[in-house]
């Protein structure tokens, strides 16, 4: 059974950095594609960074130049840097996978697999 497991969440003041971290357990990273999502209160839920295909990285325009998606595969785990926080960045943030199916080199459409979300506070 796969299951993802963020932590790293916490309170920071605007222009400061956090680094979220996503455990995957039950799969090797290197058969899930992973993305991270955000949900601020009252706002639907967005897609904030992803890997499209394995190694290739998709952004939101709005943390564009300020998050990095990365994995690190011995870990079993992918990462969400995340610099030069706003107070818009205030949201649960979500871990998110999706099958990659290696025979046709690409992953599913849908995201099966989440996580419980951790909180990002970014006070002005």
């Amino acid at each position: 059974q796969v299951q993802l497991v963020e932590s790293g969440g916490g309170s920071v003041q605007a222009g400061g950095s956090l680094r979220l971290s996503c455990l995957l357990s039950g799969s090797p990273v290197s058969n899930v594609c992973l993305g991270w999502f955000r949900q601020a209160s009252g706002k639907e839920r967005e897609r904030v960074a992803n890997f499209v295909n394995l190694g290739i990285t998709n952004y939101v325009d709005s943390v564009k130049g300020r998050f990095t998606i990365s994995q690190d595969n011995a870990k079993n785990t992918v990462y969400l840097q995340m610099d030069s926080l706003k107070p818009d960045d205030t949201a649960t943030y979500y871990c998110a996978g999706r099958r990659y199916y290696s025979n046709y080199g690409r992953c599913d459409y849908e995201y099966t697999y989440w996580g419980q979300g951790t909180l990002v506070n970014v006070s002005s």
